[in-house]
């Protein structure tokens, strides 16, 4: 027994495109029969995933994006669908980094990893959300058959570990963030879900794999390998169906069985 999901006729939101898991989510979206909808700060980056795209028949659009900005975000997002049509589908995957002690943190190093990882993810679900909800209830142009919003939290907002503390406390924001608004956007057909990512090899952390904190890291883990970006494309595609309705408020892990 084979199963298909088709998304042809969605359209979807990808934030932080340019590289890493977005890159990956936004080819697998477009393959799938989604037009997606580029964002990101990294315009040439975008511009040629596109061509990719639609160099495989695919449809996708760019729009320029930075989640540290309210009105960037208000603006991407209604550029998006004046483009493409209204937003059936969010990944909200753009998000950074730091490895250091926490007694090392700065207050510039918090406020701009909580920035783009939680008051971004934020307020680019509640600008999506405010556009399906009126959908929902018939105030706004758009068939509406019911939303989906993906959050991309990580394992390390789950379990603690060392010198990633405040992502960790980022991501747990998230995780939190994704349940509070399942509980509220459920009754408009809004599905909202996180994908709890465990270490996944991308072009911004590759070189650390070979490094000897790496290869420390490697040997701890359950089964001594990373992912690769293309290894959450299952429980990308599961949460994005139109079939997913009866999937709301979940917190995925996908990690390899660190977090076990």
């Amino acid at each position: 027994m084979s199963y298909n999901i088709d998304l042809s006729g969605r359209v979807a939101l990808v934030t932080g495109a340019a590289s890493g898991l977005g890159e990956q989510f936004s080819r697998t979206l477009a393959k799938a029969g989604a037009a997606v909808v580029l964002a990101g700060r990294q315009l040439e980056a975008l511009k040629t995933l596109r061509a990719e795209i639609e160099g495989f028949g695919g449809d996708a659009h760019v729009v320029a994006l930075d989640v540290n900005d309210v009105d960037s975000i208000r603006a991407a997002v209604a550029h998006a669908e004046t483009e493409m049509g209204a937003l059936d589908i969010l990944m909200n995957s753009a998000s950074l980094s730091t490895t250091q002690k926490l007694t090392d943190v700065t207050p510039d190093d918090y406020d701009e990893v909580m920035s783009a990882n939680t008051r971004g993810a934020f307020f680019v679900a509640q600008e999506v959300a405010k556009r399906m909800i009126a959908r929902a209830k018939g105030a706004a142009p758009g068939t509406f058959t019911g939303g989906r919003i993906v959050n991309v939290a990580s394992v390390v907002g789950l379990r603690a570990v060392s010198q990633l503390g405040v992502y960790a406390m980022s991501k747990a924001a998230v995780i939190q963030m994704t349940r509070a608004q399942a509980l509220e956007w459920g009754k408009h057909g809004i599905n909202v879900n996180a994908i709890c990512p465990g270490y996944i090899d991308t072009e911004l952390n590759h070189h650390h794999w070979q490094t000897e904190h790496g290869q420390r890291l490697l040997s701890s883990l359950p089964r001594k390998r990373v992912g690769e970006p293309k290894d959450l494309d299952s429980v990308l595609m599961m949460l994005c169906a139109n079939e997913s309705h009866f999937i709301n408020g979940a917190i995925i892990q996908a990690d390899d069985g660190f977090s076990v």
